[in-house]
């Protein structure tokens, strides 16, 4: 048995080891996470906004009101899906975040990322025997919903082109 399990550490370690060698990379790795410098984030001053506001900042690049290009978030909107068919007890529902956003440079007002929705959804089971616990694992589900938007939105401006 002990033999076994060697081996099989031996071999996953050699396997580690082989792909660090031959310059193996995931993809994306070494890139920049946003190739802008500075944004103007228009739109309603949102918990989404703000989250974007500080994703931004943290791949360098800079949120100005003046900038070349504005980042136009629309309002973001929550719709709840029963999935399920019973009328008492644990109830399946799918809860949706659609949110409106486009790019446009500020100098000739063009659209670089034409009006476009970034939308996100997520199942979750509530049941009616535990009230409070329904309304924290809805406001889990829409942070969570928002985090999954605001990666979409991260890699959709990263494969925007600024010139």
């Amino acid at each position: 048995m002990q033999r076994r399990t060697l081996l099989q550490l031996g071999l996953a370690a050699g396997a580690a080891l082989a792909l660090a060698g031959c310059g193996f990379r995931l993809r994306g790795l070494d890139q920049p996470v946003v190739a802008i410098d500075a944004l103007a984030l228009e739109g309603a001053d949102s918990d989404l906004a703000r989250q974007v506001a500080r994703r931004l900042e943290s791949a360098g690049t800079r949120i100005d009101e003046q900038a070349d290009l504005m980042l136009n978030l629309g309002q973001e909107s929550f719709r709840e899906r029963r999935l399920s068919v019973l009328d008492s007890g644990p109830r399946d529902l799918e809860m949706t975040l659609e949110v409106p956003f486009s790019v446009q440079r500020r100098a000739d007002g063009a659209y670089l990322l034409d009006q476009q929705r970034l939308e996100v959804s997520e199942r979750l089971t509530v049941n009616d025997d535990e009230l409070l616990a329904q309304d924290d694992l809805r406001e889990a589900t829409r942070e969570r919903l928002r985090d999954q938007a605001v990666r979409q939105l991260m890699d959709r401006l990263r494969a925007l082109n600024p010139q």
